[in-house]
This record gives C-alpha cells, structure tokens and sequence, in this order.
C-alpha cells in the first residue's frame, strides 16, 4: 500500500479481524474443517491487502482476541476454535480468552483445552455448515492432534513382546539377542 494509505495498527487489526471473522465462518461450512494460524495469517494479509512483516505469533493474537469478542457479542459459537498449530494440531493457550469472554473458569491442563474446542468446533459446524451427519455430527480433535492420539493410544494399548524362553523384551527385530 502507499505511504498516504497505510492504516494504523489499529486500522489493520480491525480490518484483519473482520477478515478473519469472514474467513472463519467459510471454514466452519465444512463439517471437521480447521485452519491453522499460518493459513489463516495469510489469507488475511491477502484478502484485506495489508501486510505486516511482524513475525505472525506478534499480531494474530489481537486479532483473533477481536474475533472473539466479536462472536460473543453476535451469540456466534467461538469460531476461533477453528485455528490451529500448524505443528501438533492443538488451538493452544490462546484459546483461553474463549473462556475468558465468556465468564468461564480455564480448563485442567492441554488436553481438556482441546476436548473444549473440539466441542467449540462442533457448536461452529452446527450454526454454519448445511452438510452434517445425522445426528448433527459428533466433537472432534483436529485431524493432526486426532492422528498422535490414536498413535499414542497404539503404543500403550500394544503390549511388548516376550521371548519365550527367556522373557526377556524382545527388540524390534522379533529375534531374541539372548538366545537367538
């Protein structure tokens, strides 16, 4: 943008919110969709063609704490539960300012963050989305964090194996080092 047109950073955050508002809504049209911050920071920029060099974690934050105030204000569900990590698929500890907003005590640790949001999410899909399960479909961690719990799960649930004869753990190969 020239010089003359550039906004504040008031400006642009409240431009990059509404935004974000509009592109939260069209992620939430797709039953178990998320988008993750760095998707979501760059479909901003493009959209409203502000662009910031700030490194994202610096000015999503405002933005996104925008966002949900503005929900609640509307009765929209959270839609900021939508945004994830790009890394582990978790809406991390940004989240919190859902509970904030609405008068509600934080969640027990990460994962009853998650399984919060998971439930934000569903309440998104069921105002916005036209397609749902019968039923009106079921919460859901994002497909990331979905797919490390389920690896984990596997790991606990499979016990290791045994030699036999000796009882000694096997190692990945299956072959006993002990007795061969």
């Amino acid at each position: 943008m020239a010089d003359a047109a550039k906004p504040t950073a008031r400006e642009a955050r409240e431009a990059w919110a509404a935004e974000a508002y509009s592109i939260l809504i069209g992620v939430a049209q797709t039953y178990h969709a998320v988008i993750t911050y760095k998707e979501l920071g760059e479909q901003i920029q493009s959209r409203t063609g502000i662009r910031t060099k700030a490194l994202l974690q610096n000015w999503i934050t405002p933005v996104l704490g925008r966002v949900v105030r503005e929900a609640y204000r509307r009765g929209d569900p959270p839609l900021t539960a939508l945004v994830v990590h790009t890394g582990d698929g978790k809406v991390g500890t940004g989240y919190e300012e859902v509970l904030t907003v609405a008068g509600k005590p934080p969640v027990e640790g990460e994962m009853e963050r998650e399984h919060h949001a998971a439930e934000a999410r569903l309440a998104c899909y069921r105002r916005f989305c036209r397609s749902l399960p019968p039923g009106g479909g079921a919460p859901a961690l994002a497909p990331r964090l979905q797919a490390t719990v389920e690896r984990r799960r596997q790991r606990v649930e499979k016990p290791p194996q045994v030699c036999k004869r000796c009882f000694v753990q096997l190692p990945s190969t299956g072959v006993c080092d002990s007795c061969g």
